[in-house]
């Protein structure tokens, strides 16, 4: 992601007009959200334009035909099993804006599916738009006017309200998406703007995104259970002042794909787009993540960077989590106020298990006037992190098997012991193992590694 964008949501109303361009690709039924929709979708199978009443589908195949949106006070509901197709020329996204709530609940054996409409072995990364959910969760941005969320759909987030509930997303798989309005402002898998802490967000895989996997605005939602695969950029964005909290995270770059433009990360991070002060500042917390890079692969992208990118005035924590194979870093701070935030305890990185395959530890862009590279190695293993010279060392049963890996930890892995939930929120179900998984894998039977092959 672009930050430099950032300058589009501070500015005047007038210039907001100008600046963030709004895309439609519909000529009939308001691609743009001006034009409610009276049909039901139930009856033509198809989804487009805005809802000003909700919907409740009924399951099986439906097209989204454009930029779709659901007005404050609607209700989007979705059936396990069911599957929503972008049509191919009016390239689909599903918008919940603030003051709506989406209810799509799948479940493991059936989950939901929000895909390419074209058939198998045709279709690519940016085939259509993706899921956008705004909400009214705070940020760090002004509220008069409150910022537009990015991909030009012309619509705002953000708020006063932390516990501000847009639904729940439970067993659902985004696959293909990803479209940009213009150069850095772009439609992600799940896009997320000032999203509160009363959404649930469980089971959630995103597969061959054209830009972000995840892109968190500000806000303050948790999630558990995600899944990034063959993302183009970031698998994990946070932005504007985003606070919640993440635990069990898998996030798996093929080595081929990634953004021509824009470095891809297993987590990129900024307060905002300037490194400023501004509050409440970015600051996830993240236990039981497994970031896994290319590891060497010869096809790996040139543009495939660091397991995590810590930046601009940013802070974080990390517990109980592991990275490996990346090509370039493990864990990287940028800035001097991400340097001094980690030195004085403010942000944390502990009990973790840290591969790569160039600088598992580094500093740039000013944080190296705070602490060297070597430096932050030393504090981070005095803190219960653990470096491992190969990748092999930690033990997975099949990481780097890019269409069907394994990510469990084998008998004898030190990521089965040495977590640590000390001080933590109760949101974090406490466990021995670090990493995503122990040892029950629950990716089985709901997520697709091979979504180009599956008949829809």
């Amino acid at each position: 992601m672009n930050k430099l964008r950032e300058f589009c949501i501070v500015a005047a109303t007038s210039l907001l007009t100008v600046s963030c361009i709004k895309v439609n690709f519909n000529d009939e039924l308001g691609g743009g959200g001006s034009t409610t929709n009276p049909d039901d979708p139930n009856q033509s199978r198809v989804l487009v334009g805005s809802y000003e009443r909700d919907i409740a589908l009924t399951g099986g195949v439906y097209t989204i035909k454009g930029y779709v949106y659901f007005a404050p006070g609607t209700k989007l509901s979705i059936p396990a099993g069911t599957i929503l197709k972008s049509d191919v020329s009016q390239k689909g996204a599903v918008i919940i804006e603030r003051g709506a709530r989406i209810e799509a609940l799948g479940t493991a054996a059936q989950p939901i599916i929000f895909t390419s409409g074209k058939p198998v072995g045709q279709r690519t990364r940016g085939d259509w738009g993706g899921i956008i959910l705004l909400g009214n969760a705070p940020t760090n941005r002004p509220l008069s006017p409150a910022p537009l969320i990015e991909g030009g759909v012309d619509r705002r987030y953000g708020g006063t309200v932390a516990n501000d509930n847009s639904g729940t997303m439970r067993y659902v798989r985004i696959e293909w998406a990803g479209i940009a309005a213009e150069p850095g402002s772009e439609i992600n898998g799940l896009t997320m703007g000032g999203v509160g802490s009363g959404t649930t967000l469980e089971y959630i895989q995103v597969s061959y995104g054209n830009d972000d996997a995840f892109e968190f605005f500000g806000g303050n939602v948790n999630a558990k259970y995600l899944v990034s695969y063959a993302a183009s950029d970031d698998d994990l964005d946070f932005d504007f002042g985003y606070t919640g909290k993440i635990q069990y995270a898998v996030v798996h770059r093929r080595p081929e794909i990634a953004d021509a433009g824009d470095a891809g990360n297993g987590v990129e991070a900024d307060n905002d787009g300037t490194g400023s002060s501004a509050t409440p500042n970015t600051k996830p917390t993240l236990s039981n993540i497994t970031w896994i890079g290319p590891n060497g692969d010869p096809n790996t992208n040139s543009q495939i960077n660091f397991a995590n990118r810590w930046r601009r005035a940013v802070n974080f924590q990390v517990h109980n989590s592991i990275m490996m194979g990346f090509p370039k870093g493990g864990l990287v701070l940028e800035s001097a106020a991400t340097a001094n935030s980690y030195m004085s305890g403010v942000s944390m990185f502990k009990n973790n298990l840290v591969h790569a395959l160039n600088n598992p530890y580094n500093t740039a862009s000013g944080a190296e006037a705070v602490l060297t590279a070597a430096q932050l190695r030393t504090k981070a293993e005095t803190e219960g992190n653990i470096t491992y010279a190969t990748a092999s060392e930690i033990m997975l049963e099949a990481p780097f098997n890019w269409d069907a890996p394994n990510y469990l930890p084998k008998a004898g892995s030190p990521a089965l012991s040495g977590a640590s939930f000390a001080g933590m929120d109760p949101f974090f179900t406490t466990v021995t193992f670090r990493g995503a998984l122990g040892t029950t894998n629950w990716l089985n039977t709901w997520t697709s590694f091979t979504p180009q092959t599956n008949v829809y």
